[in-house]
């Protein structure tokens, strides 16, 4: 059982594409990992140096059937958590979806509708990760990067939404920007504490973090855009703020879009 030392938890688990299937037991505050294996202890080793992020090979034990069924029970529980975490992000997101559409639509608000759109794909990225979890390491980025096409078409949508509300108009109403900006940055910041502890589990957990980070610096600038069009009686801060949400959800699915092994 090799006990490696590393300074890339999260790294290093998206790394090891071996078979058969090995366990992973992570110890993040004190940078180790356990790996449960059978006959294919060198195949790991190497995968782990080629990370290049200094892991050195501590020691190899045997281990027995005991300590086995801990580590299978220990990764089972770890999935319960993740699936539990998901669900909650899947309804608030699903719910905050609703609200700001409906409302970004009452108030003529691109922000608003930006920011609902970002909803709805952070709430089928929670859905496709949901199916992740218990799954291959494999199959785990797949669906991270399915999320990150879902963004990328999204972010699309609402970058052309601008441009037809720039050319045709639009009297955002700033009072409901700034009250259901509010709402949507709480219930991101919720999110956000929600998975904290879990964020490095695998390339779908990463990429859950990387979406609740973005939302909360868009429902940020959905509100500074309402209080800049109350203040000037101009549209444009809406429209700058439709057009900054797309470019983040952009760089969102670019990112997530380069998650690898």
């Amino acid at each position: 059982m090799p006990e490696i030392s590393t300074n890339g938890l999260s790294s290093q688990r998206g790394s090891l594409r071996i078979e058969p299937r090995v366990l992973l037991e992570f110890d993040t505050p004190n940078r180790k990992v356990r790996v449960f294996h059978g006959d294919n202890g060198a195949t790991i080793e190497e995968r782990m140096r080629s990370l290049r992020l200094g892991a050195t090979l501590e020691k190899t034990t045997p281990v027995g059937e005991e300590d086995l069924a801990r580590a299978k029970e220990n990764e089972e529980a770890a999935a319960q958590v993740e699936a539990g975490i998901l669900k909650w992000l899947l309804a608030i997101n699903g719910v905050m979806f609703v609200v700001e559409l409906t409302v970004g639509w009452l108030a003529q608000s691109t922000g608003l509708i930006a920011d609902s759109l970002d909803m709805f794909a952070d709430a089928a990225v929670y859905g496709v990760a949901l199916y992740a979890v218990g799954h291959s390491l494999r199959t785990k980025l797949r669906a991270a990067h399915l999320s990150g096409w879902l963004q990328l078409i999204l972010a699309l949508g609402v970058l052309s939404e601008v441009g037809r509300r720039f050319v045709f108009g639009s009297e955002p109403v700033s009072a409901l920007m700034m009250g259901f900006g509010l709402v949507a940055l709480a219930a991101n910041v919720w999110c956000l504490v929600l998975i904290a502890r879990n964020r490095h589990s695998g390339a779908h957990m990463k990429a859950s973090w990387i979406f609740s980070a973005n939302d909360v610096i868009a429902n940020s600038g959905v509100i500074l855009a309402g209080v800049l069009v109350a203040w000037t009686g101009s549209r444009y801060p809406d429209l700058v703020i439709g057009l900054i949400i797309g470019l983040i959800v952009l760089n969102g699915a670019r990112r997530i879009l380069q998650l690898r092994y």
